[in-house]
């Protein structure tokens, strides 16, 4: 279950080895609509988001935060709608905007199941969980002890095409503080998005990743050109569980 891995004299470089092909299924433009009003209040209106993610050590500028906002609400809607559709009812999809120090809870709950949604650009192969945020339990540290959600039983991992990030570094967007939100309207609906949902895993493979001890380390190389930011778990998509199994389970 573990990458490829080969030391080099300025860094560790790691790379997938067990991928899963992305195959896209279209996504409404009233969800893009509805997932963009969202991030941009969170990030350039009445919302917070952290500068850092836990365990980084490059500050983020609103440009990137609006990236992580959307593509992750964008995960969480498009997840809800093919629960949906599979005549499984989910809890509803929390908008509300969140000021410092608040957060939402799990992502979705389904017969009393936490779940916890991750995404990822489509060309991703792996879900990845900061290191400083999960004990050797899986248990999300930051929730223990305040009454939220720091158990969860699946991870379903959510890809986006096309990838957010990359369409706002070749508008030169994503280092920005300030972006007219006329010009990420402009951006976003100018092309077709699709996802898929690349797997899932249970609570008990999480656990055992950790007790493998699956690292990405903080300042690796990923696949010869990502720089890992902070240190992260991981699970690659070849190994994650098909989404069907998940909805047999739940129905």
């Amino acid at each position: 279950m573990k990458l490829d891995f080969q030391k080099k004299l300025d860094a560790d470089y790691y790379t997938v080895n067990n991928r899963k092909p992305f195959k896209g299924s279209q996504i409404d433009k009233t969800d893009l609509e509805k997932v963009l009003n969202f991030a941009y209040e969170m990030c350039f209106g009445a919302g917070h988001h952290r500068s850092t993610r836990t365990g980084g050590q490059y500050g983020r500028k609103n440009g990137e935060k609006f990236c992580n906002t959307f593509q992750g609400k964008l995960a969480e809607v498009v997840l809800y709608n093919y629960f949906k559709s599979n005549a499984i009812k989910s809890s509803e999809l929390d908008f509300r905007i969140y000021k410092e120090g608040i957060w939402d809870d799990s992502d979705l709950t389904i017969n009393d199941k936490k779940i916890n949604v991750k995404s990822a650009a489509f060309q991703s192969n792996l879900l990845l969980l900061e290191t400083k945020d999960w004990n050797t339990k899986a248990q999300y540290i930051p929730n223990l002890n305040t009454g939220l959600t720091s158990s969860y039983d699946y991870f379903i991992l959510v890809r986006i095409n096309p990838d957010i990030k990359r369409l706002f570094r070749n508008k030169r967007l994503i280092f920005n503080d300030s972006i007219p939100k006329s010009d990420i309207q402009e951006l976003i609906f100018a092309l077709p998005w699709t996802y898929d949902i690349a797997g899932y895993c249970t609570t008990d493979d999480l656990i055992q990743t950790i007790s493998d001890n699956n690292i990405l380390p903080q300042n690796s190389i990923l696949n010869q050109s990502t720089k890992m930011d902070a240190e992260n778990y991981y699970i690659q998509c070849g190994y994650m569980k098909d989404i069907e199994e998940l909805i047999k389970t739940l129905q």
